[in-house]
């Protein structure tokens, strides 16, 4: 019988050892993993969709067809890739469902974006007073990433806010690496020309993943491993 990580443990473990751990069938190990990178996939998944429940359901399946696939991993890249693969994956098939829906039923409205003409305050990135401006920044941001063309979106999502190198973020989506580097620069384009310099300023807080999400996503996925046959 495998030995199981302590439940709510946090282990310094390597991805690639907790992996290896959980293709013996360490279902506490996956938990670990699940938590570990939960906000990068979410934002991956929500990158594509643009809706945040309909990431979420992704996530869900992502993480159940990496449960039982887990043994595939070979560690010839990081774990995260090989995750954000899986997830980018689901998200897209799900993307393409929608699109085919939309083709029997189209669909009324669009995105609309507003006129922006933001300034940058000196030091507007630090202090607490400066806190709500950063939120309401980092609300036009995430309103602006929603905006972008759906080729463009997940590229920028994965090299800007979680920083994927363009091998990886070309791995990750199945796309040249040359196409990666015109998607990002022309996604930074497009949203420099509203947002000017604050654009920076928010990065680490978009689509913020919050405690009770991650929770009630990993909370769901180990529900259902609990009824995989054995």
């Amino acid at each position: 019988m495998t030995k199981s990580l302590p439940r709510g443990a946090s282990p310094a473990a390597p991805d690639e050892e907790l992996a290896r751990r959980v293709a013996k069938g360490d279902a506490a190990a996956f938990e670990a993993l699940m938590r570990r990178h939960n906000r990068t996939m979410f934002r991956t998944a929500r990158a594509i969709l643009r809706d945040d429940a309909e990431a979420e359901d992704a996530l869900q399946e992502a993480y159940l067809q990496a449960f039982r696939t887990i043994g595939g991993f070979r560690g010839d890249a990081k774990f995260s890739t090989w995750m954000a693969r899986v997830v980018a994956n689901e998200a897209l098939a799900r993307l393409r469902k929608q699109v085919r829906r939309a083709a029997i039923v189209p669909l009324q409205g669009g995105v609309e974006v507003e006129e922006i003409n933001p300034t940058t305050e000196p030091g507007m990135d630090q202090g607490p007073e400066n806190a709500a401006r950063r939120a309401e920044i980092r609300k036009l941001l995430e309103k602006r990433i929603d905006a972008l063309p759906g080729a463009y979106r997940p590229v920028f999502m994965l090299r800007a806010v979680e920083e994927y190198s363009v091998e990886e973020t070309a791995a990750i989506l199945q796309i040249p690496e040359a196409t990666v580097r015109s998607r990002f620069h022309r996604a930074r384009s497009l949203l420099r020309e509203k947002l000017a310099s604050e654009v920076d300023l928010a990065y680490e807080e978009v689509f913020g993943f919050a405690g009770q999400r991650c929770d009630r996503i990993v909370a769901t996925v180990m529900q259902r491993i609990g009824k995989e046959p054995r």
